[in-house]
């Protein structure tokens, strides 16, 4: 079963739903896990489009049946640290950021969502505690859990947070 670790913080842009893994692994092998097309479209989609500051790509989910493409614009890139994008989708417009950092022989990789007035944290929160799932289980060589391990199991853990 799931376990609930996303967190609520302050930050100068608002308030952020974080949700962060640590991963055996170096900071450049992680980061190619969370930008390379062919590595991220294993655990949560492929992209298409020029990478770069300011540029827009189309990501497909490819963990979800019957994916469109969503647009992302890329606000800011710093390999490899930090990605911040803004994807406008069918649920609405999200500001994401990923960081990635070491920590010892370890790297932790952190996902946070700037929340906006009226975003329900019960149902974003566990789709990204499942697809930071998937990033684990895939480059551990492990089959990823189902999604219904994660919705509506973490609801009560999201509406807490709240």
């Amino acid at each position: 079963m799931a376990e609930g670790t996303g967190f609520l913080r302050t930050t100068g842009d608002g308030l952020e739903l974080v949700v962060r893994r640590t991963l055996l692994a170096d900071p450049k092998d992680v980061w190619a896990w969370v930008t390379e097309s062919d590595k991220l479209e294993q655990w949560i989609g492929r992209w298409q489009g020029e990478g770069g500051v300011g540029n827009v790509v189309e990501l497909t989910m490819t963990a979800e049946a019957s994916a469109q493409p969503e647009r992302v614009t890329i606000i800011d890139c710093d390999p490899p640290k930090r990605l911040q994008v803004e994807l406008l989708s069918e649920a609405g417009t999200w500001q994401l950021q990923v960081d990635v950092r070491p920590h010892g022989e370890e790297t932790v990789v952190e996902l946070n969502q700037l929340i906006e007035q009226g975003d329900d944290i019960s149902s974003v929160g566990p789709g990204w505690e499942y697809y930071m799932d998937r990033l684990v289980a895939i480059r551990s060589g492990l089959a990823p859990a189902p999604f219904d391990d994660y919705y509506p199991a973490l609801v009560g853990y999201y509406n807490e947070l709240e």
